[in-house]
């Protein structure tokens, strides 16, 4: 493999797992000897449980482009991209600052941050697409599980 450009900048997950599928990458790491390493068949695998999975490039372009009037930076646009938040929480855990950056619109002027947050969250909601669901019922489950577990 040769290098063309270095440090050309960040990948989203999206990105990664189109690479590795180019290269051949699957599941089963026996089915891909020899065409990829091993740890990028458990990267592919790890990534396959990720939003990433039912991205497209399409979808991704379009959220950059309605993003931008949230003034968001790059490194918080690429983990809305990697994990689409689903609920306030998940915002504000994504988001450097994010009271500060939705306490104000486009104009600069000062709005409901509250309001501003689910806004942004309707978007990310109706551009990117919803992550596989296994993994948001086995979240479902695990919040169940330590809900019980906090009851006993």
């Amino acid at each position: 493999m040769k290098i063309q450009k270095a440090n050309a900048g960040v990948l989203t997950n999206f990105e990664v797992l189109d690479f590795l599928r180019s290269r051949g990458a699957k599941i089963d790491p026996m089915g891909c000897l020899g065409a990829v390493a091993v740890s990028e068949c458990k990267v592919y695998e790890y990534i396959l449980k990720t939003p990433a999975c039912n991205q497209t490039r399409e979808s991704i372009y379009e959220f950059v482009k309605r993003s931008e009037g949230f003034r968001l930076a790059e490194a918080d646009k690429l983990n809305v991209i990697n994990w689409r938040p689903s609920s306030a929480a998940d915002a504000y855990a994504m988001i450097e600052e994010c009271g500060k950056r939705f306490s104000r619109d486009e104009r600069g002027e000062a709005c409901d941050e509250d309001e501003q947050v689910q806004e942004f969250l309707d978007m990310v909601k109706e551009v990117l697409p919803a992550p596989p669901k296994a993994e948001v019922e086995t979240a479902e489950a695990e919040a169940e599980a330590g809900v019980e577990a906090m009851q006993e």
